[in-house]
């Protein structure tokens, strides 16, 4: 549907009797109802011109077989007519059936005392048809489409809009300090070297937020440059496709696809990366160290003390706990190596190129006395709880005789489990 327009300063017209001096006109002319798609007056050349004995007639034609092309161009009719007092355009007709090509006038008025929309058409001439059949339906195509088509002079006056332009623009005020073409855009600046890049005769496509009368919207607008074909001035033709609905689904796609990347990669609760992702960095390390001959060490770490926290004081806790955990040992840690958790109250942490076994045995230290420093945590009932846990730590290192990153984590797993067999809160290498 079209937007409001002001209509306060259009002529009312109360009854059909206002209108009876036209029964002596040498026009046709009729008067539309468009709130109720249907005619309301018409003249006796315009009963004749339908093959109608009376008026009565007129308004109670079926025009249920109109399509919402020829409605919406009917609107379009009637915004332009009530903005500029009148238009002037052809339009065809079918009475009795046959299609007749006529020039109309239309004229915005308000009628009845519902004020309903109205448009009086005069018509005075009946074009020539016969002669280029071709551009009475080309015609017809840019009345109908739902691309909005509009034509400017180089200076952005607009000489020409289709009803679908109509749809979206009736309703933007014009600044008077920008053309007809800059008003509608969103940004000024991107406006302007549209219009100069028109005016140099250069032709292209981009896509631009403008201000419609659904509010502001993503179009593609298309411009080409062709001549006015009475004057033979320059001229340039605009097409916009509205591509708002298009750009958000793909805005929200990659929206959606960045956020699964996150899932699969990091770890929900700690924000570590994820076993896949840790696997993925241990696994290139792996390679690095069998060509460079460079040193790789793996730790497999895990919590102790951690189930009686999550028994005595809520999962609420643990969760809480383990996020705390993740944050000591990732301040730990270099930002080359890779602190993974791989579920539960495991994590899995990858060091590659380490200058020594002496320096990663400092960094096993320094984990085990931070994970062993107490944490507060809330319980159900909100209440703040100290806790403590320790951790048990198993390191292995590359070596030429190891197989594969498999092989490396199971022989940290291992020797974690010695940490723990060990007495826990330790680590072992």
């Amino acid at each position: 549907m079209y937007k409001a327009v002001a209509v306060d300063h259009l002529s009312v017209i109360t009854s059909p009797n206002e209108l009876v001096g036209f029964n002596y006109s040498p026009d046709i002319i009729w008067v539309f109802d468009l709130d109720r798609h249907g005619f309301w007056w018409g003249n006796k050349n315009a009963l004749e011109f339908w093959g109608l004995s009376d008026v009565q007639q007129l308004i109670d034609k079926d025009l249920s077989g109109d399509t919402e092309g020829a409605r919406k161009r009917t609107e379009q009719t009637f915004v332009k007519a009530a903005q500029e007092g009148l238009t002037k355009d052809p339009w065809t007709t079918y009475p009795n059936g046959k299609p007749k090509v006529m020039l109309m006038r239309h004229v915005a008025v308000l009628l009845g005392p519902e004020k309903h929309r109205g448009i009086i058409a005069f018509i005075s001439e009946q074009m020539d048809t016969s002669s280029q059949p071709e551009n009475l339906l080309f015609a017809e195509a840019m009345r109908y489409t739902t691309v909005a088509v509009s034509c400017y002079d180089m200076d952005g006056k607009r000489l020409f809009e289709n009803p679908a332009f109509t749809d979206w623009y009736s309703n933007i005020k014009q600044d008077e300090n920008l053309s007809d073409f800059e008003t509608r855009f969103k940004d000024q600046s991107e406006a302007r070297a549209r219009l100069t890049a028109s005016q140099s005769q250069t032709a292209g496509c981009e896509e631009h937020l403008m201000q419609t009368n659904n509010g502001v919207q993503r179009h593609t607008v298309d411009i080409r440059i062709s001549r006015h074909p009475i004057t033979g001035d320059f001229v340039f033709l605009v097409t916009e496709y509205d591509v708002t609905e298009l750009h958000d689904t793909i805005q929200e796609l990659q929206k959606t696809k960045t956020e699964l990347k996150k899932i699969a990669h990091y770890d929900p609760l700690t924000k570590l990366p994820s076993v896949w992702l840790t696997k993925e960095r241990l696994n290139s390390a792996f390679k690095q160290a069998k060509r460079s001959d460079s040193q790789l060490a793996v730790m497999f770490l895990d919590l102790d003390g951690f189930k009686e926290v999550n028994d005595t004081y809520g999962h609420g806790a643990g969760d809480e706990l383990l996020k705390q955990v993740a944050t000591r040992l990732s301040n730990i840690f270099r930002e080359s190596d890779t602190v993974g958790r791989l579920g539960g109250d495991e994590f899995l942490i990858c060091l590659p190129n380490v200058d020594s076994k002496h320096n990663v045995v400092n960094l096993a230290k320094t984990t085990i006395e931070k994970i062993a420093k107490p944490y507060e945590v809330k319980d159900s009932s909100e209440k703040v709880n100290k806790v403590s846990i320790s951790a048990s730590l198993g390191i292995a290192y590359f070596t030429e005789n190891s197989d594969n990153i498999e092989s490396l984590i199971r022989c940290a797993d291992e020797k974690m489990y010695q940490a723990k067999r060990n007495g826990k809160n330790r680590f072992q290498d």
